[in-house]
């Protein structure tokens, strides 16, 4: 299973399906939100969400969503990164609710090399979620520095690290 790209494998235009997706419970949305002091009671309070807002029921916070996403996108786009430069912008624009399933996508949108190192470039990319329905919740661009082969190869090539068992008889 490949995990990530280097910067000679990325295509502009190309899409990248991330698989599988994610069903939000009630219990992510809610650790999320007390992970991050995110107490906002449209997350956290059913009648509060029933009572006074136009969903009738808790919406799960957006950046737990991103989160999902980014962390989906990992194993196609920024697995091999050298660093995550830029988040340009982010787009919440539908809701998510308790029970719905995320999936993404990312599209290519650009890539240059890097100018002050010839073993690395940059690549911009944009990734959509949506729901089990089609709906987009949430969309968002990011530009990520990642090697090209000649790093990887000087570096230990596609799973640089890892160690060789030793058989112990």
């Amino acid at each position: 299973m490949q995990f990530g790209r280097s910067y000679e494998e990325f295509e502009v235009g190309a899409v990248y399906k991330h698989w599988p997706g994610k069903t939000v419970t009630e219990y992510d949305d809610h650790l999320f939100c007390l992970l991050t002091m995110n107490h906002h009671p449209l997350h956290l309070d059913a009648n509060y969400a029933v009572e006074t807002t136009q969903f009738g029921k808790n919406v799960v916070v957006g950046n737990y969503i991103y989160s999902i996403l980014l962390g989906m996108s990992v194993p196609d786009v920024s697995g091999k990164a050298i660093a995550n430069l830029e988040i340009e912008s982010l787009r919440h624009v539908a809701p998510t609710f308790h029970g719905d399933t995320i999936y993404g996508e990312t599209v290519v949108l650009d890539k240059w090399e890097s100018k002050s190192k010839d073993d690395r470039g940059v690549v911009y990319v944009e990734t959509k979620g949506y729901k089990q329905d089609g709906t987009v919740v949430c969309l968002f661009r990011r530009k990520v520095m990642v090697p090209k082969n000649a790093y990887l190869e000087a570096r230990g090539g596609e799973q640089p690290a890892r160690p060789t068992p030793i058989d112990r008889d």
